[in-house]
């Protein structure tokens, strides 16, 4: 989506929920059925707009607070859009006594971003993690689907600085 400045104020265009009238159409008496339904509306948009979560419960005749008692239990969905790239962090302990929170803080402070948040333009999303299940690795974070391991703060900074380069994002010195 592509805001528009309104006076002053940014107003983002309106969403197109053609796909969630489509989803819904699609199923008959489906109460059973509000998490695969969540998990596709998820998979259009990249996140769940507030209102078709709403046209969700409305299709599905439930009340909207079971739809979002669902949403912000399960940690698989979101309420705001995400970045193009999901950057884990591992805060366990293994990840910790190695070095895992120099780690957190210095990629919260390039990003300018803490956990659960996400990038002004867009770049990454942030989450901090329990484990990443590659304790052998510690400290490690992973970008989408690549992890990196044994990373420190000077490694975090070069895999920041490579990541908003291949995105086209990264700073030049020559402006």
């Amino acid at each position: 989506m592509n805001p528009e400045i309104v006076d002053g104020y940014e107003e983002e265009e309106e969403l197109d929920l053609t796909p969630v009238n489509e989803i819904i159409s699609r199923l008959d008496e489906a109460k059973g059925m509000l998490i695969p339904l969540l998990q596709e509306v998820q998979n259009v948009y990249g996140y769940v707009p507030e209102e078709a979560a709403n046209m969700v419960a409305d299709g599905l005749g439930i009340y909207r607070s079971q739809v979002y008692g669902v949403l912000t239990f399960y940690t698989q969905f979101h309420l705001s859009p995400r970045g193009r790239h999901i950057i884990r962090a591992c805060s366990g302990t293994a990840c910790h006594v190695r070095g895992g929170k120099s780690v957190i803080s210095k990629l919260e402070s390039m990003l300018e971003i803490e956990h659960g948040e996400t990038t002004e333009d867009g770049l990454a999303s942030f989450e901090k993690v329990a484990c990443l299940g590659a304790c052998g690795l510690a400290p490690v974070i992973t970008i989408d689907n690549d992890a990196f391991g044994h990373v420190d703060p000077g490694k975090m900074v070069r895999i920041i600085e490579n990541l908003k380069e291949l995105s086209g994002t990264g700073s030049s010195d020559e402006e």
